[in-house]
């Protein structure tokens, strides 16, 4: 039976008698007093109570709660120490030949809050018999590790294995397909939810919205959320993102004055959804606004609130006013905001701020900086002319083995995804692709198109840069799918970078050029291309 809820105050006085009388409790009275502390605000008391009871010779025997317990107190805490030392205990005791599913689960869980794929998948692996729990959680370990096609593979497996999902399976699936805009596996899912009578769960209708928002289906996520009886903060935050990233910003704003008047309070992530789509249009007194009313929420700025008004500020132009802004937030600041000032200053033809924020920012920080960091100083340096200076961010990069992120894009076609990297060779239809890019290519020349060389950090020729430009993974993705995909039918990509400046002035072209609906996902928002028009306005 598992131990009875107990709050607290009551835990407190329950730590004090079992630090008197360890020897004489029972493991029901240990359990319930950890499960309090676990689920407090104050796990690590959970943890430090258990190692007291230890130094008791005759202290109670740890059982599959306990181990539970203890577990889910320390993927909370973030502790990877504390958990390996708890999976230790658990291989050395009795309980680990009976397999319990209640601390296994619990220990792939713990692995997949410290985003541990490897050794949630050996838990897995190792159980005898696995649960619908036992599936769910290492699903959700695939898709917090970033492997949410291998966590769409489990998912089938669970499903071959004659195993139905349950609410949170569902959930987790659906992040997934989010994930990787697995519009056809979603709406799949969806039909299961339909048929196990759960497409109505309020978290399932959450994941639903996401789901298709992020998929690019907005009005199918706009449906379920207009058809959801009760609506909760994760429902309105949900929508009020799905509005933001597709650039609808008065939208996503006007349903957050909505969610305000019937009396839903929002949490962290509402205010970032709705300074996002403030960010999104560079309106900046809207987003001051809201930004000013945090506390009648009873909500203080973090740092995620910081960076979009940097972002939002610095966007629209207003670079003394972020400088600024920056200098006065009363927590550390962290390199992402001064280098979101400096690509700012960049954009806006300030080089010479540029220049200074990155000498007196970055290269103080140069031992951990990361990537973007670099790439960015590489640019800062070859606009203003100090190619030995971008040369030696280059020789910098090599020697710290700092690798540049490659670009991926992922396109869906006939239910299957298929992925590209940057100078992707790999794909079975590889020939193919490149000899479409090529004739793509040729007609955008026809129309004016020249690629935009500046961006590449590389030092090469221009026709080189131009070289590696053409071979950007959204543009493989895009050839391949204007192979596969019919004339009529909308093109949809997800990227995980943000969208460079020759792909993007490429896709208006070959929108009209190819009169196809193409939309980009990048690693900010979507770019629905159409007619030669991109609906951020050029403004991203």
């Amino acid at each position: 039976m598992e131990p009875a809820t107990v709050t607290v105050s009551q835990a407190a006085q329950l730590h004090a008698q079992l630090v008197k009388t360890a020897p004489h409790s029972d493991s029901y009275l240990a359990n319930a007093t950890l499960r309090a502390y676990s689920k407090s605000s104050r796990p690590g008391r959970a943890l430090k109570l258990f190692l007291h009871l230890q130094c008791h010779p005759f202290a109670p025997i740890p059982d599959h709660f306990t181990f539970s317990t203890l577990l889910s107190a320390a993927a909370r805490l973030g502790s990877f120490a504390a958990g390996r030392q708890l999976h230790a205990l658990l291989l050395k005791s009795a309980l680990h030949s009976s397999s319990s599913h209640h601390s296994l689960n619990s220990l792939i869980f713990f692995y997949s809050s410290c985003r541990l794929l490897l050794p949630a998948l050996q838990v897995f692996d190792e159980m005898p018999q696995r649960d619908v729990v036992s599936w769910t959680s290492a699903i959700a370990a695939a898709v917090d590790a970033d492997s949410s096609g291998y966590a769409l593979d489990l998912f089938e497996s669970m499903m071959a294995d004659g195993i139905p999902p349950n609410d949170a399976t569902t959930v987790v699936a659906l992040r997934a397909c989010a994930d990787l805009g697995a519009l056809a596996t979603g709406r799949r899912i969806h039909r299961f939810a339909r048929v196990l009578g759960f497409s109505s769960n309020p978290n399932v209708s959450t994941a639903l919205i996401d789901m298709y928002a992020k998929c690019g289906r907005l009005k199918c996520a706009e449906e379920i959320f207009d058809r959801m009886p009760e609506k909760d903060v994760f429902a309105w935050t949900a929508m009020i993102f799905g509005f933001s990233n597709h650039g609808k910003s008065r939208e996503a704003l006007d349903l957050f004055q909505r969610m305000v008047e019937m009396g839903v309070r929002p949490d962290d992530r509402t205010i970032t959804a709705v300074l996002c789509a403030c960010r999104s249009k560079g309106w900046v007194a809207e987003g001051y606004r809201v930004y000013n009313n945090m506390h009648k929420f009873g909500m203080r700025p973090r740092i995620q609130h910081y960076g979009c008004m940097v972002d939002l500020l610095a966007r629209a132009g207003h670079l003394d006013e972020a400088e600024g802004f920056i200098k006065k937030i009363p927590i550390e600041t962290d390199a992402v905001l001064w280098r979101t000032m400096i690509w700012a200053s960049k954009l806006h033809g300030d080089e010479e701020r540029a220049e200074r924020l990155m000498e007196e920012r970055l290269l103080l920080e140069i031992g951990s900086l990361d990537i973007g960091s670099y790439v960015l100083m590489g640019n800062v340096f070859g606009s203003v002319g100090k190619w030995r200076e971008k040369a030696k961010v280059r020789e910098m990069m090599v020697r710290r083995r700092v690798g540049k992120l490659p670009g991926c894009s992922r396109i869906e076609v006939n239910g299957m995804i298929h992925e590209f990297e940057a100078g992707d060779s790999g794909h079975p239809d590889g020939r193919m692709i490149y000899e479409k890019w090529g004739e793509v290519v040729e007609k955008l020349r026809m129309e004016g198109y020249s690629p935009t060389v500046s961006e590449v950090i590389l030092d090469m020729e221009d026709e080189e840069k131009a070289s590696q430009l053409n071979h950007h993974s959204e543009k493989l993705a895009l050839a391949f799918g204007l192979i596969k995909k019919s004339p009529g039918e909308d093109i949809l990509i997800v990227k995980n970078l943000r969208s460079c400046q020759d792909c993007h002035s490429a896709m208006k072209l070959i929108s009209r050029v190819y009169n196809r609906e193409i939309t980009i996902r990048d690693r900010i928002k979507f770019h629905h291309f159409s007619n030669g028009i991109c609906s951020c306005g050029d403004y991203w």
